[in-house]
């Protein structure tokens, strides 16, 4: 039998910024993107530097009940963090992709501490912040920002699990408003809740 690998290290891009002098570094993440139902979440972390956490990844990776664990885990070692999201209303107002950027400038915005950096993931930046920088698949490369992918995920589910016991004819609880056919087959049958976005402009 091989031996266990060792686990990845999702902390290249904060030892290069703690190297520079730059300490409280606030990791950006979004959840819901890509759903018929419900709003799109956002989290911003800040970990205190050199912390480690080895369960932490990409969110889509992580089994629910480990992210759930691991949500009470970052909320307790975390300097800050903050979490904030936009109604499906809003995102058929301003469309999914700002909507998200909105979302993540709100959780940003919220943290007690003023981050030193952002590292935000994606290939967006966000107004009105600096220094910052996006980092494709950020949720698979830096602590920070898998961390954020945590609390976004992990909030959105609870909330729309919650907001869903209203419409027994949809199994949200299930697909958590994600385009399944189940879900698909659920609108078919019953129309749209007011859960659900109507556009889906980018």
């Amino acid at each position: 039998m091989p031996p266990p690998r060792p686990p990845k290290d999702l902390l290249p891009l904060e030892r290069a910024l703690i190297s520079r002098g730059l300490r409280a570094i606030a990791g950006v993440d979004e959840a819901g993107r890509g759903c018929l139902a419900g709003p799109v979440f956002a989290a911003a972390v800040v970990l205190p530097p050199g912390l480690i956490l080895p369960e932490v990844d990409d969110s889509k990776k992580l089994a629910p009940d480990l992210r759930e664990r691991l949500f009470a885990v970052i909320c307790r070692e975390a300097v800050a963090w903050s979490v904030a999201s936009v109604d499906a209303a809003e995102i058929d107002r301003i469309n999914i992709h700002h909507a998200s950027l909105k979302a993540m400038r709100v959780a940003v915005a919220s943290l007690s501490d003023s981050p030193d950096y952002l590292l935000i993931d994606g290939k967006f930046t966000l107004d009105g912040f600096r220094p910052q920088e996006a980092v494709v698949s950020g949720d698979a490369r830096s602590q920070t920002i898998a961390a954020a992918s945590i609390l976004a995920k992990v909030s959105r589910d609870r909330w729309i699990t919650e907001e869903g016991k209203k419409y027994p004819g949809f199994r949200f609880a299930k697909h958590k408003g994600y385009g399944t056919a189940e879900h698909r087959e659920e609108i078919r049958r019953h129309g749209l809740t007011p859960l659900h976005r109507r556009t889906f402009r980018m």
